[in-house]
């Protein structure tokens, strides 16, 4: 590998080069931290020689280079340098706006327009709306995550040099005539002061060397991007054949699957999930060293697609109404319960059970069971009593995960999912556990911590016992029999108000009219307007702290032998 190495700066870096981000480097991704420490180092801390740092690039062509590190400070200086020459031009100074723009634009060897900064990733948003001089943009562009992130460069910009114009014109002591001369000075200076930058301009001989050293420096701390190694190294793997780059666009269509989910999911972690679902669980920093030595580029093609498709299995499994229909509403419930205990230990095998649906290998009922069955063991074990694991867990996820994967009929399969279901069943906690735990899950109005999981309780026996409501789940709220506002009086504490055996749920109009009125008074109502109540409660006479605490054991014999029973 031949490495060159020169000391240069900004200015002689555009002038004499063009520049084409390829397509293995990740988006733009610049936030406003990032642009105003950008700022205060080059502009409010103005000096002659400040170092920017290194830049690697692989030669293309004469003159051409592919950015192979820098390429998040090359655009922000283009974006800034772009700024720049717009308020030149608003200050009337069209030379000076037309000589930063050869730094943006200028014609090639064949006398043709060429942008020196040239980005795939952002084609054509980065062209139309920010490097392109004095017209308007002439194509519709879809806003994506990285265009977000240029535009948002942009107007930070424009705020920011705004702000150093504006500062003259507010500025009472300097007489009208001489202020557009001195804006002129002031963006001058800026102009300098970007150009001016000084760093290390590091050239490769080929592409095939830019993707090692992306890899190489890509494995320094927090620069570690699973995703960004992972396309690289599929971008070394498979070479575009003509005009229609499919690698790139099979991997946009993957990012653009988990990014848009409504569920706060990452490609990193989607990544370990799927390896973990099909091949191995590797922690995540040691997982790339295994994906580079499994995906040669023979079984690049075939990885990338299963991934492409897994993309949209991982979002169903963390987005309830992704690619569910009505008629498959059992199964995105318990998925939805998974994520409402804050799981991620299932997921392997949750992946590995949609999978498998999606590949006809096995049939709604049996996905419908096994889901069902994790969500009541991790309702017994994880929401309610808290139990932790000493990694078996996770072991025996990723490894029923695995074997269902190369499950190739419905009948291994089948019985591979009914010797796991009997692994959860005998995992489960004691009833004697649970019990003690299930009086513990409290709320009020100043602790509500666990609202979400009362609601998903009272919900889940409201189904069992069939009970009636005038509106839908969703509109109905947790009433409390003894009130909240009787905390500290007759032996009544938080922990008996916001108990489980306490709880109802009524629709809002019902609960204002009950408001504070007396237990007998509040069963009375209810059921004389034929609500559901349940037995524990129709049969008492009197509301007492020992009462509660009675209906909130029966509860937990229900909902361990009944309701959540696997």
């Amino acid at each position: 590998m031949k490495i060159e190495s020169k000391d240069t700066d900004i200015e002689s870096l555009l002038v004499g080069s063009y520049f084409h981000i390829p397509r293995f480097q990740r988006p733009y991704s610049w936030d406003d931290e990032n642009l105003n420490d950008f700022w205060d180092d080059v502009v409010v801390n103005q000096s002659d020689d400040y170092f920017i740092g290194s830049m690697v690039v692989y030669k293309k062509d004469k003159q051409q280079y592919g950015v192979v590190d820098g390429q998040q400070r090359l655009t922000t200086i283009t974006i800034l340098l772009c700024v720049i020459r717009d308020y030149f031009l608003n200050a009337g100074s069209q030379d000076l706006a037309e000589g930063v723009h050869q730094l943006i634009e200028r014609k090639d060897r064949n006398n043709k327009n060429e942008y020196v900064l040239k980005t795939e990733t952002s084609f054509p948003y980065f062209q139309e709306h920010i490097q392109k001089f004095d017209d308007d943009p002439e194509l519709i562009i879809d806003i994506q995550m990285e265009e977000r992130n240029l535009k948002n460069a942009h107007t930070r910009f424009n705020k920011l040099v705004g702000s150093v114009v504006s500062a003259i014109d507010q500025d009472a002591s300097i007489k009208s005539e001489n202020k557009n001369d001195l804006k002129i000075e002031k963006l001058l200076s800026l102009r300098d002061s970007v150009l001016n930058l000084n760093l290390i301009f590091i050239t490769l001989d080929n592409e095939d060397d830019a993707y090692l050293i992306f890899e190489t420096l890509n494995t320094r701390g927090k620069d570690l991007a699973l995703t960004d190694l992972v396309k690289n190294h599929f971008s070394k793997h498979l070479k575009s054949k003509g005009d229609v780059d499919h690698t790139k666009l099979k991997w946009s269509s993957l990012l653009d699957t988990i990014h848009n989910s409504s569920s706060d999911i990452s490609s990193d972690n989607f990544i370990y999930h799927f390896w973990a679902s099909r091949y191995e669980a590797v922690p995540l920093k040691k997982l790339f060293p295994k994906i580079k030595k499994d995906i040669t580029k023979s079984k690049a093609k075939d990885y990338l697609d299963a991934l492409l498709s897994d993309s949209k299995i991982y979002r169903s499994i963390h987005e309830e109404n992704f690619e569910w229909t009505q008629n498959e509403s059992e199964v995105s419930d318990s998925l939805y319960a998974l994520q409402l205990f804050k799981l991620s230990q299932p997921t392997p095998a949750t992946m590995s059970l949609v999978r498998s649906y999606k590949n006809n290998i096995i049939k709604y009922r049996k996905l419908r069971d096994a889901l069902s069955a994790i969500e009541k063991f991790h309702f017994l074990f994880t929401a309610i009593t808290s139990s932790r694991s000493s990694g078996g867990i996770s072991a025996m996820y990723s490894s029923f995960a695995i074997r269902l994967f190369n499950c190739s009929d419905s009948q291994s399969a089948a019985d591979l999912i009914s010797e796991f279901v009997n692994k959860l069943r005998e995992k489960r906690p004691s009833f004697d556990e649970f019990k003690v735990a299930f009086k513990e899950v409290i709320y009020t109005n100043s602790n509500s911590k666990q609202k979400n999981l009362v609601r998903y309780i009272l919900e889940k026996f409201s189904l069992h016992y069939s009970y009636k409501y005038p509106v839908d789940f969703d509109e109905l709220t947790i009433e409390h029999l003894c009130p909240q506002d009787k905390m500290g009086q007759d032996d009544w504490e938080e922990s008996s108000v916001g108990c489980l055996g306490n709880l109802i749920f009524l629709d809002q109009k019902m609960n204002g009219k009950l408001d504070n009125k007396s237990f007998i008074d509040k069963k009375r109502i209810l059921e004389e307007r034929g609500y559901s109540l349940s037995e524990f409660v129709t049969k008492s006479n009197y509301w007492t702290p020992e009462i509660v605490f009675d209906h909130a054991d029966r509860m937990a014999e229900v909902a361990y032998n009944e309701i959540w029973k696997i």
